[in-house]
């Protein structure tokens, strides 16, 4: 049971593919529409939360309630797992959401179909790395069964899917902003892991979303070099 789960995590990357792909189609009919920059950048944000449930969203909010909580690791992780959401919580979500249409809206029109597909395949990829790099900080939990059952055959497959993917719809940029990615991924779960002795699903969840403004900002920075 385990090593099945483990296994989809393996197709994480592809999953962020569909979901970039869809983002990028709704793109395409909000400026055949005319929709000024800033709504339907907020429209694809909002439909990017509908596509996954508030997933990661979730988890970012109970991580930061946690790590910025002053509390000791117990304590931390007991935070995570009240269903009440804290006010630094609360400024997490407002806080990401505001930085990803700004991004977006600072991201070139011609490119813009390609930064959504990237972001979405990337901070997918940036889980099945997370899971793969980093030791469970629980003794049980929803998202021990991906850690128990992960193995370097799945983080190859998924790290393929992940560059093939960035490579082909971005050329030099792709492997550039996937290192960016990678060196960005294991910085924030090192300190996670400092803070808390290792990573949560919660924590996986955070890291996807800082993952996907990661990404923005890495576009942001390098279209107008190699873009």
């Amino acid at each position: 049971m385990p090593g099945e789960m483990a296994r989809a995590a393996a197709y994480f990357p592809a999953v962020g593919l569909l979901l970039g792909l869809a983002l990028w189609l709704v793109s395409h009919l909000l400026s055949l529409a005319q929709i000024d920059p800033i709504p339907s950048n907020m429209i694809l944000v909002a439909l990017l939360i509908i596509l996954t449930g508030g997933l990661h969203l979730d988890g970012l909010s109970d991580t930061s309630d946690a790590i910025f909580s002053g509390k000791g690791k117990t304590d931390m992780l007991i935070i995570m797992r009240d269903p009440h959401v804290g006010v630094i919580g609360v400024l997490a979500i407002v806080s990401i959401l505001m930085l990803k249409v700004a991004f977006l809206s600072s991201i070139l029109p011609n490119i813009k179909g390609i930064a959504l597909v990237l972001m979405c395949v990337l901070a997918r990829w940036s889980m099945s790395f997370s899971v793969f790099a980093f030791s469970y900080a629980r003794d049980d939990g929803k998202a021990k069964p991906f850690m128990d059952g992960t193995n370097k055959s799945i983080f190859f497959v998924s790290t393929l899917i992940a560059l093939a993917i960035a490579f082909i719809i971005s050329r030099a940029a792709g492997p550039a902003i996937f290192g960016i990615t990678a060196a960005f991924t294991y910085l924030v779960n090192s300190l996670i892991k400092k803070k808390l002795g290792g990573i949560t699903g919660d924590t996986i969840g955070a890291v996807n979303e800082l993952v996907e403004t990661a990404v923005l900002s890495g576009v942001v920075i390098l279209q107008r070099i190699i873009l």
